[in-house]
């Protein structure tokens, strides 16, 4: 960072805007798939799909640059996001389907930001606006990570 003349804000800054561009082309790609392909639903609130999907980029954008921020070394990040990641992955359903899961596990599921963000789009597909509960998770976990991250984060 300290070879380049240019701000090492506009260095992360960079890195948010390639890679929130590189998720939104997965994002249309999988929904255009879905749709053609595979004969899903398109969202019919598409608005709240677009918040939902904000939120979402934002509040796991947050989580992983409080992980860099906190970890020793690029191996320790690496596992600490994976780990994260799959425990995720996990309460938004991926593996056993949320309604299936006990209430508790439920409930913990719509608290996560991955949880929130499959009900929110869920919701959205099904021609209903998210719900602020699920809208309000995601920004919360987007603030409260987003601010710790720049709170922790080194520049060495």
């Amino acid at each position: 960072m300290q070879t380049t003349p240019v701000p090492p804000c506009w260095v992360l800054g960079a890195q948010v805007v390639i890679n929130l561009l590189l998720w939104l082309a997965g994002l249309l790609v999988i929904v255009i798939v879905g749709a053609v392909a595979f004969g899903s639903h398109r969202p019919r609130q598409l608005p709240g799909f677009l918040a939902a999907i904000v939120l979402a980029i934002a509040a796991m954008f947050a989580v992983g640059l409080w992980i860099a921020a906190i970890a020793r070394s690029a191996r320790a990040a690496s596992a600490t996001g994976g780990a994260l990641f799959y425990l995720m992955a996990f309460f938004a359903g991926v593996w056993v389907p949320v309604q299936v899961m006990a209430p508790v596990l439920q409930t913990i599921s719509h608290l996560t930001p991955l949880g929130a963000a499959v009900k929110a789009m869920q919701d959205s597909t099904q021609g209903q606006f998210p719900s602020l509960e699920a809208l309000l998770v995601m920004a919360a976990w987007a603030g409260v990570f987003g601010a710790a991250s720049v709170r922790r984060f080194r520049w060495e």
